[in-house]
């Protein structure tokens, strides 16, 4: 009997090793199949989507791609909502609403709401769950339900090279500058000047680059040490490989 035990136990581990890699390989096969390129629109059909762009599958809410423009390379990760104007099918006239540039990366279960135009400059990276919208409830009444209250919309533009942390909120209005480094759930709104990291509800400056004194407070850390010219790639795989071993 323990012997007849043991081998079902080997038979139903293998079956379940089968079954496993059967649906990760069908999985990977449907996120690979699903994903939306320039090459495999699928349904959506976006006024640009640039070459070396990709839409992880599965797609969150996404209407009015007439209205959206995205740039080159940029990566969207799953359940990422993409919307031009409050419902579909409006016509939102001629111009663009939502422009992401070249480069932009949006994290899983972000979302962009563009009422009003929003300009997502080149090279801007967000974390997961990050929440941009140009259109925001209204409070006039006391008395009326707040969702009943018609919303108020303020364009949104968010500058190059920008990094947003996770569960991050931009706000109607909000204009960011170059490189500006937004803390993980801060709530930007307002003008953000170039250089600057944002933390806090409502979000403040915390840290600024200045031409002379660098930045300012400076940094807890020291500055990272470039890697000096002489050095070739395969050094540095080989010291990789050497710390990785060290660390055994």
């Amino acid at each position: 009997m323990p012997r007849n035990r043991n081998t079902f136990s080997s038979l139903a581990a293998w079956r379940r090793r089968m079954l496993n890699r059967a649906v990760q390989g069908g999985w990977r096969w449907v996120q690979e199949t699903g994903s939306v390129t320039a090459e495999h629109p699928g349904k959506l059909r976006f006024r640009r989507l640039g070459a070396g762009t990709r839409l992880a599958f599965p797609q969150g809410t996404v209407f009015g791609e007439r209205w959206i423009e995205i740039g080159e390379c940029c990566i969207v990760a799953e359940q990422v909502t993409l919307t031009a104007g409050m419902l579909p099918g409006l016509d939102l006239g001629t111009d663009t609403v939502l422009t992401l540039g070249d480069g932009v990366v949006l994290g899983r279960g972000s979302h962009v709401i563009a009422d009003a135009k929003v300009t997502i400059g080149s090279d801007t990276y967000c974390g997961p769950y990050v929440y941009i919208t140009s259109t925001n409830h209204s409070y006039d009444d006391p008395d009326e339900p707040v969702g009943r209250q018609w919303p108020r919309s303020e364009p949104v533009t968010i500058g190059p090279g920008c990094w947003l942390g996770t569960g991050s909120v931009i706000l109607p209005g909000a204009r960011l500058g170059r490189n500006v480094v937004v803390a993980a759930g801060a709530v930007v709104r307002g003008e953000v000047p170039d250089h600057s990291v944002v933390a806090g509800a409502p979000a403040k400056v915390v840290r600024s680059w200045d031409e002379e004194k660098g930045w300012q407070p400076p940094l807890r850390t020291p500055a990272p040490v470039p890697i000096p010219d002489h050095v070739t790639s395969e050094q540095l795989a080989a010291l990789a490989a050497w710390e990785v071993e060290q660390a055994r």
